[in-house]
């Protein structure tokens, strides 16, 4: 059927995931990255409302690659320092246990 005929139903918009929710877990992470992925996954919805899908995936997109990269930084962040903290408590009880006075 047509638009403009009786039973005709326009087809609901295309959904897009806006990555808010990996975008505010990142905020955790890494903040500095994690600002604009929120920023560009708070543009998908509207976007999709204006019926711009190609803008929409496209902050989708952006959302999705700023919250990856906020979130692959801060893993490895805490991962580096975790390490760092269990390597120096293991050098800080053995230079600390063997000294003589």
């Amino acid at each position: 059927m047509h638009p403009g005929y009786p039973g005709y139903e326009q087809q609901p918009p295309q959904q897009i995931n806006n990555n808010m929710t990996m975008s505010i877990v990142a905020i955790f992470l890494f903040w500095p990255l994690a600002i604009p992925a929120i920023m560009n996954a708070s543009k998908v919805n509207p976007l999709l409302q204006q019926g711009d899908y190609a803008g929409a995936q496209a902050a989708a997109a952006e959302s999705r690659k700023w919250s990856k990269l906020a979130l692959i930084i801060g893993i490895a962040w805490i991962v580096l320092w975790t390490v760092l903290c269990c390597v120096f408590a293991i050098l800080g009880g053995a230079l600390g246990g063997s000294s003589s006075i």
